[in-house]
């Protein structure tokens, strides 16, 4: 089986996206920090004693998508998802960015987000059940 070709997509808003929705300001979020075209906030169900997702403020579905259509804005994603570890005082232990690509890797939400984990040994990358809410 071949995989489809990645395309790039011009960057929209999604109206039924939950990050697009978190952009707009229509849904509420604890903000950390808004770079020039990304903006950081609290996972609503964190994995790690510090859980920050960074997303671009327009729609990308995927890294692969962003990749093709905006590298620029991709790198600073990562840039920003650095700038939050420093902030949250997570440099020093070290932390883990993250982003998933797809139903398989677990991506359950499709506006590209990074995720900023750090605050405890965070163990291996893969296995385990996803931690529930609260």
């Amino acid at each position: 089986m071949t995989a489809a070709p990645v395309t790039a997509a011009a960057p929209t808003t999604a109206p039924d996206c939950l990050f697009c929705r978190i952009v707009a300001g229509e849904i509420p979020a604890t903000v950390v920090r808004r770079g020039r075209r990304t903006l950081a906030f609290r996972d609503g169900a964190p994995q790690a004693p510090t859980h920050v997702l960074v997303v671009p403020t327009t729609h990308q579905p995927d890294a692969a998508r962003m990749a093709v259509a905006d590298p620029a804005l991709l790198a600073e994603v990562i840039a920003d998802a650095v700038a939050v570890a420093e902030q949250e005082g997570l440099a020093p232990s070290g932390y883990r960015l993250l982003t998933n690509t797809g139903r398989d890797a677990g991506q359950t939400v499709f506006h590209l987000h990074m995720h900023v984990l750090g605050g405890e040994p965070l163990g291996g990358m893969t296995g385990g059940p996803i931690k529930a809410a609260g």
